[in-house]
């Protein structure tokens, strides 16, 4: 599999780390949105909505939007498992999905922060403030969606979709100044997962497009069995 990914992408981040929990093995092919690489023509005519990540399977069929990948991964590939096995915790998890996906990173992204300096000249103060008070809004939610007693995870007592599309969100917000000591139960699973191989393996700064990673980057693929992750 090739993953077309960015290494700040948060939406590829999640694949980064669902395909790492999964212990699947991929080759990365970097795509530079700082250079506007996702809107040349090789790139559409593999994701026509011109967004990483976009996932080329073996077959040579491409498959784009995150959330479709990660639902796609786990019912071709589902151990270790990432959705729960009882319908209510299955909703909650994708509850807690959508609010990251559907209610918060789409108007927490780069073409946002382009459109709105380009369009609405705001400047980079604006800019802060408009993520700070979107994203602020939807941790506030997850923080109620959050049921795990000891918040190891988002749901219930092992990792979960949920956590896979959390733990990205958290680095953004964490780039933009955003504090999470409103959000403890949030604050304590990113600790615990970030603790955990396969998340660490797909952290932005082990990626090779990682330009303050390249001195330390590794090359893990080869060794994703190794733990059974």
């Amino acid at each position: 599999m090739l993953l077309y990914s960015y290494f700040r992408s948060s939406a590829a981040y999640r694949l980064r780390i669902a395909l790492e929990l999964k212990g699947l093995d991929y080759d990365y092919v970097a795509v530079n949105l700082l250079k506007s690489e996702q809107t040349e023509d090789y790139y559409r005519s593999l994701n026509p909505i011109g967004l990483v990540p976009a996932l080329q399977l073996n077959s040579h069929e491409v498959l784009s939007q995150s959330v479709a990948i990660l639902e796609w991964l786990e019912e071709q590939y589902p151990s270790p498992a990432l959705l729960p096995t009882d319908a209510m915790a299955r909703a909650k998890v994708r509850a807690f999905v959508n609010v990251i996906a559907c209610d918060i990173h789409p108007i927490c992204n780069l073409s946002v922060t382009h459109y709105l300096k380009s369009e609405f000249g705001a400047d980079q103060n604006a800019v802060l403030d408009w993520y700070r008070r979107w994203m602020s809004r939807g941790f506030a939610a997850l923080e109620t969606l959050t049921t795990s007693s000891g918040s190891t995870f988002c749901v219930g007592d092992s990792v979960s979709l949920a956590d896979v599309c959390l733990i990205p969100q958290l680095y953004n917000a964490n780039r933009f100044g955003i504090e999470l000591e409103p959000y403890p139960k949030l604050a304590a699973v990113n600790e615990h997962c970030l603790t955990l191989d396969a998340f660490q393996r797909a952290a932005p700064e082990q990626q090779p497009d990682c330009p303050e990673g390249d001195a330390r980057a590794i090359d893990h693929r080869s060794e994703r069995h190794r733990d059974g992750q």
